[in-house]
C-alpha cells in the first residue's frame, strides 16, 4: 500500500497537537482545555484511519475486479478495520 502525502501530513498535524497537549499538561492548564485538544486529536486520528481504510479498499477492489475476483471479502475486511478502530 502506498500512502498519499496527505496521510503523512495529517499524522504530522496530529503529532503537533499531541505535543501541544503535553505542553499544556506540563504548564498545568485547565483540564477542559486539555480534554478539548485531546478530543480534537482523536477526531483527527479517526479521520486519518477512515482515509487509509478507504484508500486501501479502493485499491483492493480495483485489483480484485481486474483479476476477476469477488470483492465481498475485501469490503468485509475494510468494515472490520473501521469497527476495530472505534
Amino acid at each position: 500500500m502506498e500512502y498519499d502525502k496527505s496521510v503523512v501530513n495529517r499524522l504530522k498535524r496530529v503529532e503537533g497537537q499531541i505535543k501541544g497537549v503535553l505542553s499544556m499538561i506540563e504548564k498545568g492548564e485547565d483540564c477542559r482545555d486539555v480534554i478539548t485538544q485531546l478530543s480534537a486529536s482523536r477526531s483527527a486520528i479517526d479521520r486519518t484511519i477512515g482515509l487509509i481504510v478507504s484508500m486501501n479498499l479502493e485499491q483492493c477492489v480495483r485489483e480484485n475486479i481486474a483479476n476477476g475476483e469477488n470483492t465481498d471479502e475485501v469490503v468485509k475486511e475494510a468494515v472490520n478495520l473501521l469497527v476495530k478502530s472505534r
